[in-house]
């Protein structure tokens, strides 16, 4: 199929413990049942919502108009990115995501290279990224058995307008506070290290070959080229922000500005939008 009408996916609500009832003004929803934690913006289960192919999943637009979607060559393969907002109301358990490499060594497709940017943040916000420098592998297991793993993460302040990477390999955390837009590869592989003492099942031998005691996540300054910022450029995407009518805002997020999230593995790109606080 050659040149794919635009279309626009409806986004998918995710619930999740720890989020929110109301996730008004970036999103018109409200629920009496359980929180939602993250909307999914590009999710296989998000609908085309217009265009002549409404109503059909990313997952059915893919497999039909891969090569149109994605790129010469690209057919067959799934969506590349995996683009969501994170609501978080309390801590979310501290994961780690297996590279590539070894996500298939058990049988999984790919790994999880993902970054947050922060669309907002109240004072406080932070998040876990990595592990305090000279702490050895043997010192977070028992600190996980004795309940206190969070004495060894390396807490990291989030302000409006962060963008943080999070490679793969990288033991991390979200603490409240924050609403963030997370870009990541197309995967749901977590392994989930410490959770607080809650009664929640733990991939500890899994988690613990994945971290990587050092890796390179941290906060990334943007670069400003030809009026938009490129705020982040690494192996599996790139996200840029984009003023409305060219003109560079002060303000690290606006209404008046879009984010394009592409992907860079591969040739073939193809772009997700958002306006503002409607992605």
């Amino acid at each position: 199929m050659q040149g794919l009408t635009p279309f626009r996916l409806a986004p998918y609500f995710r619930t999740r413990i720890w989020g929110f009832n109301d996730l008004s003004p970036w999103f018109d929803y409200k629920t009496n049942g359980e929180p939602i934690g993250e909307v999914w913006l590009t999710g296989e289960m998000c609908a085309a919502e217009t265009g002549p192919l409404q109503g059909q999943s990313l997952n059915e637009i893919t497999a039909a108009h891969g090569e149109a979607l994605l790129g010469k060559g690209r057919g067959g393969e799934e969506f590349p990115l995996l683009i969501k907002v994170l609501f978080p109301k309390e801590k979310l358990s501290v994961q780690v995501h297996p590279d590539d490499a070894l996500a298939q060594k058990y049988g999984e497709p790919r790994g999880k290279t993902e970054c947050w940017y922060a669309l907002d943040a109240q004072p406080g916000a932070e998040v876990a990224l990595g592990i305090k420098a000279g702490t050895t592998s043997e010192q977070v297991r028992a600190a996980i058995e004795e309940l206190r793993l969070e004495d060894l993460l390396a807490w990291l302040p989030v302000n409006r307008g962060d963008m943080i990477f999070v490679d793969a390999g990288t033991v991390h955390a979200v603490g409240p506070g924050a609403v963030l837009l997370e870009t990541q590869q197309t995967s749901d592989l977590t392994y989930r290290m410490y959770d607080y003492g809650r009664p929640r099942e733990l991939h500890l031998e899994k988690s613990l070959k994945a971290m990587r005691l050092s890796t390179r996540a941290g906060k990334r300054l943007p670069e400003y080229v030809h009026g938009h910022s490129i705020l982040i450029n690494e192996r599996y995407f790139r996200v840029e922000r984009w003023s409305l009518g060219g003109r560079r805002r002060n303000d690290a997020v606006s209404r008046n500005c879009i984010y394009r999230c592409s992907a860079t593995r591969f040739s073939g790109r193809r772009q997700s939008e958002g306006r503002g606080r409607g992605i």
